[in-house]
């Protein structure tokens, strides 16, 4: 693989240095359209699929600090520009996706583990405040990162600390205060990888929390559109302001370009109708900015992240 110090390349394009471990598995030009929910995008240059803490580690810390590194989950809040990302992404599988408690109010989460997986353990550990995560299409590492949240609560409300790989290569843990936690952002280093995170709730009763989790979902399925192909909420809520609403205000639901639409039941999500491209969600998502900018003096920041090169 270029970019591994001093490794050259072994047959096939695979790297000799920093190899995988035998569970592990590295793809060159791999297809990242069926990993991601808007099922649009390039290829990456390498998709790494490790099977174990360490080995990630040492993979990174092989790598030539240039190549850029991808952490990739559900895939959901993400647009693949057409052209591909011309590094590589590095996907949290299975061995990243185990929860347990470790205690009345504590959970230990992989990276890779969903939200629905999380509060369902949680659920039957009698463990109740991370509710909301059953809603968030996403992975812990993913979570933590933008500080995910829905339904009044947020990721910073209930981690304890994560662990990370750094793109060096180095381990760290770090606290909920040193990621400096604003609404979707965190100060997590650039390039580095949540591998587990600790969240806190507090004691509750499973038959109470199934009931918070079947409401959110009953009000996800009403409001949103979940069966397309879509990234989830496009775009953050400005200061004071609903980003569905100014949306719908600007006169932009149901609006298309090419196979990209402005979703008609929930206007801050765009769908991928059947053969759109990501150059069209992401064009259409730049015009939405634009009609609403006009419309109200209100600039929409993206939530969705944009990555890879444009084709």
């Amino acid at each position: 693989m270029p970019g591994i110090a001093g490794s050259g390349e072994a047959e096939g394009g695979a790297p000799r240095q920093a190899a995988p471990a035998a569970q592990s598995r590295l793809t060159q030009n791999a297809a990242l359209a069926p990993l991601v929910w808007f099922k649009t995008g390039g290829k990456a240059a390498w998709l790494f699929e490790p099977a174990t803490v360490e080995d990630l580690a040492k993979f990174l810390a092989n790598l030539d600090a240039s190549v850029p590194v991808l952490p990739l989950g559900l895939g959901s809040n993400l647009i693949v520009r057409d052209g591909g990302f011309p590094g590589l992404v590095v996907r949290l599988g299975k061995p990243f996706a185990k929860v347990e408690a470790l205690d009345a109010t504590t959970l230990r989460c992989g990276g890779g583990a969903s939200g629905i997986l999380v509060s369902s353990t949680a659920r039957d550990a009698g463990i109740a405040g991370v509710e909301f995560l059953r809603s968030i299409p996403g992975t812990v590492g993913g979570f933590v990162r933008m500080n995910g949240g829905a339904y009044g609560r947020e990721t910073a409300d209930v981690l304890v600390e994560c662990d990370v790989i750094l793109r060096s290569g180095a381990r760290r843990t770090l606290t909920a205060s040193e990621l400096n936690y604003t609404y979707r952002h965190s100060d997590l280093p650039a390039g580095a990888i949540v591998v587990s995170a600790t969240f806190r709730g507090e004691p509750g009763q499973p038959a109470a929390i199934q009931a918070e989790m079947d409401r959110i979902a009953a009000s996800r399925e009403a409001s949103q559109p979940l069966r397309s192909k879509t990234g989830g909420s496009t775009f953050k809520n400005p200061p004071g302001h609903k980003a569905w609403q100014l949306v719908d205000e600007a006169g932009c639901r149901g609006l298309k370009r090419g196979d990209a639409q402005v979703s008609d039941k929930h206007t801050n999500f765009l769908l991928n109708l059947g053969n759109a491209t990501s150059a069209d969600i992401e064009a259409l998502g730049e015009e939405v900015r634009t009609r609403v900018k006009e419309k109200s003096g209100v600039t929409l920041e993206w939530e969705i992240q944009r990555v890879g090169v444009a084709k």
